[in-house]
């Protein structure tokens, strides 16, 4: 059952935690997905409870954001004992948050349709117009370049080099975000990926002609 208080106390406490974060995941970027979240699921006929809890708490034990993914786990699974959430509730949304992360193209297998709506609103995310801006925001937070042509794009990772390796904004592209449209589960994130893509694949054409001083 959707329960309004359990979500609303979330939303405040996860708009708390990340309103000034500086990365690209930040509370809008949570909003968002939460929104797109719920949207799929009414399409998925997912359970919108256990979508709208995972969406709002991704982030929150991403190992980009946190020193401790063990004691953000425990953070999260306290914070969901707290505000009334069942134990199997919170097995399921633990789960969730733990597997959508893409890792250098490692990610886990999802076994249920809320992980498949979680995963494919927070890709959505990361690529078209908001996907560019939040691309950039991440790599000027790392002290990553724009571009390095002088930087090959790195194909296979492990999550290590994915998170610690040498690279570019624009490297990113081609190391995460043009591969997300073909990595959508549902049927409506695919169709909206398309679009988002295809933005993507004209930004950068224009990005390497002004590169060229053309």
């Amino acid at each position: 059952m959707y329960n309004e208080a359990i979500i609303n106390d979330t939303k405040q406490m996860v708009r708390e935690k990340l309103f000034n974060e500086g990365t690209g995941h930040d509370w809008y970027h949570i909003e968002r997905v939460w929104k797109m979240s719920l949207n799929l699921a009414e399409k998925e006929k997912a359970n919108r409870f256990i979508v709208g809890l995972a969406a709002l708490l991704h982030d929150l034990i991403d190992d980009k954001l946190v020193t401790n993914k063990d004691e953000a786990v425990q953070e999260v699974m306290y914070w969901l004992d707290g505000v009334g959430v069942s134990s199997t509730d919170s097995e399921k949304i633990l789960e969730i948050i733990e597997t959508i992360s893409f890792k250098g193209g490692n990610s886990r297998k999802l076994h249920t349709i809320e992980a498949q709506v979680v995963q494919d609103a927070d890709r959505l995310d990361a690529i078209g117009a908001i996907g560019i801006a939040r691309c950039f925001a991440y790599a000027g937070s790392k002290g990553n370049p724009l571009f390095d042509p002088e930087l090959s794009v790195r194909e296979k990772m492990t999550e290590d080099e994915y998170r610690k390796g040498k690279t570019s904004a624009v490297h990113h592209f081609y190391e995460k975000l043009l591969k997300l449209k073909d990595l959508m589960n549902t049927d409506a994130a695919k169709e909206m990926a398309e679009e988002r893509h295809a933005f993507m694949e004209d930004y950068l054409t224009k990005f390497f002609n002004e590169w060229e001083g053309k």
